[in-house]
């Protein structure tokens, strides 16, 4: 039979491999979450890039939608302009 000591020296050395295995699946859980993490870091930053060229396109849309807009209001004037001379104008002339 063993003694009390010996007894408690292997629940000591159990205890001790199991904290020994706890470590090692916590490193590898770290590794592992640091990867996923950083994947998708990556894929965050190029998400915001995407957005940010989106937004550059939009507001630059805006801009050309702006100018045609003004564009089509001077063509609408010089029109209007152009027939009301016309309508001056007596038939014949």
């Amino acid at each position: 039979m063993e003694s009390e000591k010996q007894q408690n020296e292997k629940r000591f050395e159990n205890f001790g491999k199991k904290v020994d295995n706890f470590m090692d699946e916590l490193d590898e859980a770290s590794v592992r979450l640091q990867k996923e993490f950083s994947e998708r870091f990556e894929e965050l930053k190029v998400s915001a890039e995407k957005l940010r060229k989106e937004a550059e396109s939009s507001d630059r849309w805006k801009e050309v939608e702006a100018s045609l807009k003004r564009a089509g209001e001077e063509l609408g004037k010089a029109v209007k302009a152009a027939f009301k001379k016309r309508e001056d104008v007596p038939p014949g002339s």
